[in-house]
């Protein structure tokens, strides 16, 4: 009886971890997704080992961990022993950032709150969203 064959190509790796093929292929160029194996044909083939990788990947990303984290992340991964510590400091570095620009935003919101309030009460001529935003120029 013949081995069967376990490997996908690139549109179902994309199908089973939901990333974009192009998006692959970056993640291959930059070299967080390892080089696959190529059919006969050139294609791209993936084993279990790379959907799960990549998986690991997508997450990251879709908690806003940098290129850079994941890498680290991934080696941390990859390691026999992952060091909990050092997942955790990756982890906190990024909190810190991702608070840090809800923060931002926070500002933000209250500027622009403040300043469509002042546009709807105020009746002086010209508009004053456009006043304040000139203030600073």
């Amino acid at each position: 009886m013949a081995r069967q064959c376990s490997a996908i190509g690139i549109g179902s790796l994309s199908g089973k971890t939901g990333c974009a093929i192009e998006t692959i292929r970056y993640y291959e160029k930059i070299g967080l997704m390892p080089r696959p194996q190529r059919s006969a044909g050139g294609h791209r083939l993936y084993e279990a080992e790379d959907v799960r990788r990549l998986s690991f990947i997508v997450r990251c990303r879709r908690l806003g961990f940098s290129t850079g984290e994941v890498r680290h992340l991934l080696s941390l991964s990859d390691a026999e022993t992952p060091s909990c510590p050092e997942v955790q400091s990756v982890t906190e570095g990024h909190l810190a950032e991702v608070r840090r620009k809800i923060a931002e935003l926070r500002t933000l919101e209250d500027s622009l709150a403040r300043m469509l309030e002042t546009c709807r009460t105020t009746q002086t001529p010209g508009c004053p969203v456009i006043k304040e935003l000139l203030v600073d120029a």
